[in-house]
């Protein structure tokens, strides 16, 4: 998947490009630019007196990343069986690896086809929802995966 991502950064104007993965039974989307790499589960290292959806720390090839969970940060319930996955993802300054059920394909969707985020309670807060992406008859959640970064968790990257 990893080479994947690569080949499609090089080839095509990445602004429209998602990757897709889900989260217990939804299905998510994030821009295409800011992931580096799509990883197994590496062996985390704890960090005491965290929330219970920072994963911990991880090395991937000599630089330590910060892990979240990001059904626990959003509150997604899981389905029993997950395959897990960690996606490595730049954002602006930071570097944080985001664990996913399962990673799924990447999607190419015109901005203009984007629908706006709707104004409804969810399990999810509205603030970390970018909009809606209609693909083959499924609604996919376009998720702004620095916004679901609180203060306290930024400290916690930073710090780690």
């Amino acid at each position: 998947m990893t080479e994947d991502i690569k080949n499609s950064n090089q080839l095509f104007g990445n602004d429209n490009r998602y990757l897709c993965f889900s989260l217990g039974s939804e299905q998510f989307s994030i821009p295409l630019l800011q992931v580096k790499e799509v990883i197994g589960i590496p062996e985390f290292t704890p960090i005491p007196f965290t929330p219970n959806y920072f994963c911990g720390i991880m090395n991937l090839r000599g630089k330590v990343i910060s892990v979240i969970d990001l059904r626990k940060k959003l509150n997604i319930p899981s389905k029993g069986k997950e395959e897990n996955s960690v996606i490595v993802c730049d954002l602006s300054s930071i570097t944080i690896g985001a664990l996913v059920d399962s990673v799924d394909n990447v999607i190419n969707i015109e901005k203009e086809k984007i629908l706006p985020k709707p104004e409804m309670q969810s399990s999810i807060k509205n603030d970390y929802i970018d909009g809606l992406i209609e693909f083959k008859n499924n609604l996919i959640v376009l998720v702004n995966l620095a916004k679901t970064l609180s203060v306290e968790d930024l400290v916690y990257i930073e710090n780690k």
